[in-house]
């Protein structure tokens, strides 16, 4: 009788269509209408476009032409690439170290994970206040140990590093919980065993923390990559319209400028699908590069 319960799919494909139809109205209805308005002439946030634009791919070719839209996918590829080497490779490195201590795993493991709870705007703001030319907190601590000049943050060569490094620090405990889960559902069994035959602490973490630890890993790199493409509000707090000479640009914000503050709604529009492509293919060569295995 059981068995029965489950024959009938009627009940399920009911208690789904909700779920469908808000996603329809939410999800996928704006994402094509998204589409259509990148081929449109759009000159005013919250209306609707009349006439396409003369020709009507006009945005995509302007896309090519435009400095900023490879200066945006530059830093974003860049993003991406130290957010894999240095969120999930130091929340792998966290996370393999919590699990070896026998006391205070509760208290690092919240300590790790409160940055993630904090608004992105207001770390913006209290890291624009660390990174202040005058009287900022990083060159006062500098200026104590000795250093006679004061470097600005915010300078061309270094704003890039400046922007990076708070949302590489906010998002290491998004990633060191992810890993600390997968620890955990790794049975003790295996190491008591492995501990019986003589196997040091090292040896356990390689031998079957990291290699059991594969998938949870592989999740967490698609995770970033693909998360390093919405990167948004942090950047814009600390960097809006893209300064100094707008090369901090990323491919999230430069939408925002021009849909917002040049009011060009069109070319916005076709930013967003050009963020889209991007997320779909280089969550393909994440997939190919990360692959997961089957124990």
């Amino acid at each position: 009788m059981g068995a029965n319960i489950y024959r009938n799919k009627k009940p399920a494909f009911l208690f789904l269509l909700p779920a469908f139809l808000l996603m329809t109205l939410y999800l996928y209805y704006p994402f094509f209408k998204n589409i259509i308005n990148s081929f449109m002439d759009i000159r005013q946030l919250g209306t609707s476009g009349t006439t396409f634009n003369t020709p009507w791919y006009t945005n995509y070719i302007e896309m090519f032409r435009d400095p900023n839209v490879l200066t945006s996918i530059k830093n974003t590829l860049l993003m991406m690439l130290a957010t894999l080497v240095f969120q999930v490779g130091i929340a792998i490195i966290l996370a393999l170290m919590v699990d070896n201590i026998g006391r205070g795993k509760r208290f690092f493991k919240t300590v790790f994970f409160f940055p993630i709870v904090i608004s992105a705007t207001a770390l913006g703001l209290l890291f624009n206040l660390i990174f202040l030319y005058n009287k900022g907190m990083l060159n006062q601590l500098l200026e104590f140990f000795g250093k006679k000049t004061l470097t600005d943050w915010k300078s061309e060569g270094i704003a890039l590093f400046t922007m990076m490094l708070p949302v590489m620090w906010q998002y290491v405990g998004f990633y060191f919980v992810i890993l600390i889960t997968g620890l955990n559902n790794i049975s003790d069994e295996l190491y008591e065993a492995a501990k019986i035959d003589g196997a040091s602490t090292w040896q356990r973490v390689r031998y079957i923390s990291v290699p059991l630890l594969h998938n949870v890993i592989c999740t967490c790199s698609i995770l970033a990559v693909t998360g390093a493409l919405k990167v948004f509000d942090l950047p814009w707090t600390m960097f809006p319209k893209g300064m100094p000479l707008k090369s901090t640009f990323l491919t999230g914000t430069y939408m925002y400028y021009h849909t917002m503050e040049t009011k060009n709604v069109d070319y916005g529009s076709a930013l967003a699908v050009l963020i889209v492509v991007l997320g779909i293919v280089l969550s393909k060569i994440v997939n190919a590069v990360f692959r997961e295995k089957d124990y």
